[in-house]
């Protein structure tokens, strides 16, 4: 069931979001109209969206027509997502709401930036010095622990899942603020000695945990200094940075796009290899190996924050 309420304008991602529901996780603004807002949130009744001369998206789940892109959940919702500045989701009956705004911040701010021409990476990133630092790498490798451990060292956080990354009029890549919100698994919570019960579930099916960090948050664009492979290495006990080849800072970009797979069927794809280029051109990327047993957070974010401030003067790693 949704309550309707007054529009609210929030902010994320770099854009000024309006909805008339509420969205815990954003960085709010006002109460007002959508007027003058980048993109709009519209809540639909369960089927009522479908009616509007939808695609048929029960063999196929994401579908591309136009200026518009249709995905589907099951037992979640139908989403649709037009011209990069529009949202229309439509909870399936009995839906968790909490599911339904993951993959409304998730892959529904993923493909609108597509649409609006921002590229999401998927990480986590933070600032140290003034300039931004992405954390990337497959599901599972520990991005947002890491990033969360950064936060510890005294870094502050930009982002957590999806990177949008903007490309300025001089040609210099940039980091737009997401909101002040991590995504940490109950594992993780118990190695920095943080009570779960403190912290709300994401959804009913997972163990992983809302974690608030407004005190650590950054709410301007940053700079994007440095790009950080994070991979668990299986053979080594010991932490590893290792700068990558020149020629491959490309492959790391275009791997580690958010929902890079949904590139070829927005028909994004020299699109998305130009900017990836631009971006991997003017970034350090830098592959980080950990143990993959052990909890080594922390050793990993100040050997992030010294290889950075040391590639800052010049000197070799």
């Amino acid at each position: 069931m949704i309550a309707a309420t007054p529009t609210t304008v929030y902010q994320a991602f770099g854009l000024r979001i309006a909805t008339r529901i509420p969205m815990p996780e954003l960085y709010r603004l006002d109460a007002g109209s959508a007027e003058g807002c980048d993109v709009e949130i519209r809540f639909m009744a369960s089927g009522e969206l479908e009616r509007h001369d939808a695609p048929d998206l029960r063999n196929e789940n994401f579908i591309r027509r136009a200026d518009e892109f249709w995905f589907y959940i099951p037992e979640t919702a139908v989403y649709r997502i037009r011209g990069g500045r529009h949202i229309a989701v439509s909870p399936v009956p009995g839906a968790d709401m909490e599911k339904v705004r993951v993959y409304l911040l998730g892959t529904c701010m993923g493909v609108l930036l597509l649409q609006r021409g921002i590229l999401p990476l998927h990480g986590s990133a933070v600032v140290i010095d003034g300039q931004a630092h992405a954390v990337v790498g497959n599901s599972g490798a520990g991005k947002s622990t890491l990033a969360a451990a950064l936060i510890r060292e005294g870094c502050r956080l930009l982002t957590d899942d999806v990177i949008p990354v903007a490309i300025s009029p001089q040609g210099r890549p940039y980091v737009h603020p997401a909101y002040p919100q991590q995504k940490l698994w109950r594992q993780s919570l118990d190695q920095f000695g943080m009570e779960p019960s403190r912290y709300r579930p994401v959804y009913r099916e997972v163990s992983k945990f809302a974690v608030p960090v407004a005190a650590s948050f950054c709410e301007q664009s940053v700079p994007l200094a440095g790009i950080w492979e994070l991979v668990p290495s299986q053979d080594d006990a010991n932490i590893r940075v290792q700068p990558v080849r020149s020629l491959d800072h490309l492959k790391v970009v275009l791997l580690h796009t958010y929902r890079h797979t949904l590139v070829h069927r927005m028909d994004l794809a020299q699109w998305h290899f130009t900017v990836a280029s631009g971006v991997a051109g003017s970034s350090a990327v830098r592959r980080l190996f950990r143990p993959a047993s052990g909890f080594t957070a922390a050793e990993l974010a100040r050997r992030i924050i010294d290889t950075a401030r040391k590639g800052e003067r010049g000197e070799e790693e």
